[in-house]
């Protein structure tokens, strides 16, 4: 008997008097609920989100989202995502999550119990609702912290996911604990290779996530520690210029934010170290420690309008800042500024309605590390300091 199974067993004999004695009229339960959006994006150099230089129009998100409690201790919920983001994602239907979701322990003070599925990764601040637009502080999210360009990787795996949650008189505390196999995709081969090499990336361990979060009555402060850990195998195809190798990678998030009346502060920081073996000659690193930063800060002038501000910085490596040592490494096919980005960002959001949302974005960039090298691949091609303008429709139901 397999994991899941074992750990899932005792659970469902608990509440089996439950399920017997659950009103008949199960399906009052069920609820169903969606979204649409669709964004505009133009940049003044490099691609983002599609062929940005001509006005892109290749991102749309489309979600619908079911939910049914069978018995009081059991949620069963889920997520279908229609998701079309440049050259990275075309016109991709998948599973965003689905899960059960079993109430162990309940009480005033508290709750535990267990999620088993497709369960979404608690890894920050956003990455449980990155998908939802209607959740997410802007269009696009502080990228050097949650990099579209291997969103996969980190948004869900298939698994089981411990959690636990204590409610005090002035502050609650969660902590979850959740293991098992990452979803991988062509973009973690570019994002992690540089390339889409002939061969297969394919997760070689158990894809670990965690997070523990204070959080102060009616959340004004909210403290947050999350992380992942995993690796992945390159198995090459005959011709690979790549030996067999393995990508290992931890990932560890430092999450703040405070909540106002009329305006909202946040701030997280971001170490990835991550190391490469056994990839032969032709692949010039062995480790690096990813990083990155941002403040972001947001002012609601009124019920419908909110004004955004942010400044994030990242690097490929926190012990090559300046790019020199890649540089030097690809000799000189990296550009220096491709193993940096720094971004200002300045937003605007209107609620038309509680159904419809427009935002209006303008980003200023020095470097071009949170770009996609699968939408970039000539890398000569670059161009260090570069504009951005993205404006996005929004509607739920």
């Amino acid at each position: 008997m397999g994991l899941v199974a074992r750990t899932i067993a005792p659970l469902l004999s608990a509440l089996a008097p439950c399920w017997v004695s659950a009103d008949e009229s199960l399906w009052d339960s069920f609820q169903v609920h969606g979204f649409a959006s669709q964004a505009v994006v133009y940049t003044t150099h490099n691609r983002f989100f599609g062929d940005s230089t001509k006005w892109s129009t290749d991102f749309t998100e489309i979600g619908v989202n079911a939910s049914l409690r069978p018995m009081p201790r059991m949620l069963l919920s889920g997520q279908l995502l229609y998701r079309r983001a440049g050259e990275m994602y075309k016109d991709i239907l998948s599973l965003d999550y689905g899960l059960a979701d079993i109430t162990a322990l309940s009480s005033e003070r508290g709750r535990a119990g267990l999620r088993v599925g497709r369960i979404k990764n608690p890894l920050g601040l956003y990455n449980e609702t990155r998908d939802m637009p209607f959740t997410r502080p802007s269009i696009f999210l502080p990228q050097v912290v949650y990099y579209d360009k291997v969103r996969n990787l980190v948004l869900s795996s298939d698994g089981l996911a411990l959690y636990g949650e204590w409610f005090g008189d002035n502050a609650d505390i969660s902590l979850t604990v959740a293991g098992g196999q990452a979803v991988i995709d062509e973009n973690v081969e570019w994002g992690y290779l540089g390339n889409n090499w002939p061969g297969d990336i394919k997760p070689d361990s158990t894809f670990w996530t965690g997070s523990l979060w204070y959080t102060t009555a009616g959340e004004r402060i909210k403290l947050g520690l999350s992380g992942a850990m995993s690796s992945m195998r390159f198995d090459p195809h005959p011709g690979s210029p790549l030996q067999a190798g393995t990508t290992t990678f931890t990932y560890v998030i430092a999450s703040f934010q405070y909540n106002a009346e009329d305006w909202t502060i946040s701030s997280e920081y971001a170490r990835e170290p991550i190391q490469w073996k056994d990839f032969g000659p032709y692949f010039p690193y062995d480790k690096a420690t990813g990083e990155g930063y941002y403040l972001q800060g947001a002012y609601r002038i009124r019920q419908d309008l909110e004004l955004m501000l942010r400044y994030e910085e990242g690097y490929a490596d926190r012990d090559d800042r300046d790019g020199s040592t890649a540089r030097a490494q690809t000799g000189g096919l990296n550009p220096f500024f491709n193993r940096y980005a720094k971004t200002w960002t300045a937003g605007l959001r209107w609620d038309i309605n509680q159904h419809l949302m427009v935002r209006a974005e303008y980003d200023r960039h020095d470097g071009t590390f949170l770009l996609s090298s699968r939408e970039n691949p000539d890398t000569q091609g670059l161009v260090r300091e570069w504009d951005l303008f993205s404006l996005q429709l929004s509607v739920r139901f």
